[in-house]
């Protein structure tokens, strides 16, 4: 069996799993929905007022985008690992001519293809709730697919790093929710304190909200950004698959 014929059939069953699980699915979905109605249709921006939420309403939705992106990766992956060293499922992986990194590489296109369709969703209910503008550039899909790389990479290290299940989505949140305000999704630099600005730069976060808003937005150049979240997307890709474990 091929590399190519491996990765399918991983993402197949990888794929049938999330499907059967109803509550899974619904809050997949869920998420972006009550996202949007919270920031787009309840919290109303003035730019004439200056403070919090005072861009315009185009300005946030490279935010919207980069929490599912943020969350859906990190919280579905790390969850897996840690529920399958619980299970000692890697046992029976290591028996097989399944690889670490075609197992990441199957649940990360899993992930892709979740978060382009929450992705579609938050684009249309942002046009609907909200008058906010986002002008599609192919570089946005380029930054759409790094993005959830590098989650899915990340998740896969705080997988193994948890003791359970239960702690990996803990750990997710505890790292994913001071990224998102931090990493010019929602509150621009300018508003931060001067002396976060290196932690600013260290968030991988920051490329892809930064990147998919000079891109589809302000106009902004975006190649930097690129560059460096597609850097980031190979470190945390392979240091996640190294964090597999064969047996455990």
């Amino acid at each position: 069996m091929s590399t190519a014929r491996r990765v399918r059939a991983e993402f197949g069953a990888e794929w049938r799993s999330f499907v059967r699980r109803r509550t899974a699915v619904f809050f997949t979905f869920l998420f972006p929905v009550i996202l949007i109605v919270i920031f787009g249709a309840l919290v109303r921006t003035d730019p004439g007022e200056g403070g919090l939420f005072a861009e315009p309403t185009g300005y946030y939705v490279a935010g919207y985008i980069a929490v599912v992106v943020l969350f859906t990766p990190l919280s579905r992956v790390s969850s897996t690992v840690a529920r399958n060293r619980e299970g000692s499922r890697f046992e029976k992986l290591a028996t097989t001519p399944l690889s670490r990194v075609e197992w990441l590489a199957a649940h990360t296109l899993v992930n892709v293809v979740l978060v382009g369709v929450a992705c579609v969703l938050v684009l249309g209910l942002a046009f609907v709730l909200t008058d906010a503008t986002f002008a599609f550039h192919p570089a946005f899909l380029a930054f759409f697919v790094l993005g959830v790389v590098v989650f899915c990479g990340l998740g896969a290290l705080l997988g193994r790093l948890s003791d359970s299940r239960d702690g990996a989505i803990a750990a997710a949140n505890a790292i994913g929710l001071p990224m998102l305000f931090l990493a010019e999704t929602f509150v621009p630099r300018e508003m931060l304190p001067g002396w976060m600005g290196p932690i600013i730069d260290l968030l991988p976060l920051t490329y892809f909200s930064r990147g998919v808003r000079a891109a589809t937005y302000s106009g902004e150049p975006w190649l930097a950004d690129l560059a460096i979240l597609a850097a980031l997307a190979v470190v945390f890709f392979l240091a996640g698959a190294y964090a597999i474990p064969r047996t455990d």
